[in-house]
C-alpha cells in the first residue's frame, strides 16, 4: 500500500509508464494516466487526453486528475546523435517537464516523481557534458526541477534508471526486444561491436524504484540512480539472448557501427539503498530468461 491515494502517470502508455500503471492500480492507488490518444483502460485506470507541451492544458490536466503524486515519464526517447533530434527532446522532454512542473506549484501538496536520464552528467562518472540531445534535455529538466523545489517549493525526486529490459517494451529498436523478436523470427539481428558496457536492471525493479520515491520523503530533492552498479557489455546480453533462445549460430558483432559518444551508464547504489531502501532483486540472466519467456508467448516462431 502507499500513504497517497491518487497518482497521475504521464507516459503511462510507453514501457516503464505501463508496467508502472499496473502496479500501482494493484496497490489500490487511483490512476489517471496521459495520453495524447484516447485509450481503454486495461486495469482500471482513468484516462487523459493531453499534449503536455501545452501550459493550459497541463494545467487542466491537473485541475482535472487532482493528483496527489505524479510520476512524469512522458518522454521522447531518442538517443541518436543527429540535429534533428534536438527540437524533438526540447519540445517533449524540457518543455512537457517545465509544464508539469508550474502546474504543479500551483497545485499544494502535489510530489514530483521525474524520470531522468543515466547520461545526464555527474563528476563521478567522468564526464562534464550530455552526449545527445536527449540527455541535454533531460538533464536541463533536471535542473528546472531544483530551480522550482528552491523557488517555489515543488517536491521532486529524480530516478535516473539506466539500460531498463523486461518484457512488453514496445520499441522493438530497443536491443534486448529487437534481438529477442529477431531469433524468434529466425532472422539474424544486425549488431554493433557490443563492446558497450552497460547497467542492466529489470523492469519490475525499476517500477519498485518509483513507488518508493513516490512514498519516501527522505528522497525529496534528490537525484538517484537506479540499477544494480554492475556493467556488462552490450556483447554479454545478446550472446546470453542466442544462449536462452536456443540460435546455434554466434551472434554476427560488427555488421552495424557503434553509436558515437556512447558512455557506460553504471548506477550508484548507495542513494537508492539509503534513501529508497531499495536494491535490485533480478539478475540479467533470469532477466533475460523472463523476457524471452514473455515474447516467446506472444510471437510465433517462424518456420
Amino acid at each position: 500500500m502507499t500513504t497517497y491515494r491518487r497518482a497521475l502517470v504521464t507516459g503511462a502508455t510507453g514501457f516503464i509508464g505501463a508496467h508502472l500503471t499496473r502496479r500501482l492500480g494493484e496497490l489500490g492507488v487511483e490512476v489517471h494516466g496521459v495520453s495524447r490518444n484516447a485509450q481503454d483502460s486495461r486495469h482500471g485506470e482513468t484516462w487523459h487526453v493531453a499534449d503536455l507541451r501545452d501550459a493550459v492544458t497541463t494545467a487542466r490536466l491537473f485541475a482535472s486528475a487532482r493528483p496527489d503524486v505524479v510520476f512524469h515519464l512522458a518522454s521522447e526517447v531518442d538517443g541518436a546523435r543527429r540535429s534533428d533530434v534536438v527540437r524533438l527532446t526540447l519540445e517533449n522532454n524540457l518543455a512537457s517537464t517545465v509544464n508539469v512542473l508550474t502546474a504543479a506549484a500551483s497545485s499544494p501538496g502535489v510530489r514530483i516523481v521525474l524520470a531522468g536520464s543515466a547520461e545526464e552528467p555527474r563528476t563521478a562518472n567522468g564526464h562534464a557534458a550530455p552526449p545527445s540531445p536527449y540527455a541535454m534535455a533531460k538533464w536541463a529538466a533536471t535542473e528546472y526541477a531544483r530551480l522550482f523545489h528552491r523557488l517555489w517549493d515543488v517536491p521532486y525526486t529524480v530516478l535516473r534508471p539506466t539500460m531498463v529490459y523486461g518484457p512488453d517494451q514496445r520499441d522493438t529498436r530497443k536491443i534486448v526486444p529487437y534481438v529477442t523478436l529477431s531469433l524468434l523470427h529466425g532472422r539474424q539481428p544486425a549488431l554493433t561491436s557490443g563492446a558497450k558496457s552497460a547497467d542492466w536492471v529489470y523492469v519490475d525493479d525499476v517500477v519498485t524504484a518509483f513507488v518508493a520515491a513516490s512514498d519516501s520523503s527522505r528522497a525529496e530533492g534528490r537525484i538517484i540512480d537506479i540499477g544494480t552498479g554492475t556493467g556488462r557489455s552490450v556483447r554479454e546480453a545478446v550472446e546470453l539472448l542466442f544462449q536462452i533462445v536456443g540460435n546455434p549460430l554466434p551472434p554476427r558483432f560488427g555488421t552495424i557501427a557503434d553509436r558515437p559518444m556512447d558512455i557506460t551508464q553504471v548506477a550508484d547504489t548507495t542513494p537508492a539503498r539509503d534513501l529508497l531502501g531499495w536494491r535490485p532483486t533480478v539478475d540479467l540472466e533470469e532477466g533475460l530468461r523472463r523476457t524471452v519467456a514473455w515474447y516467446t508467448r506472444h510471437t510465433p516462431r517462424s518456420a
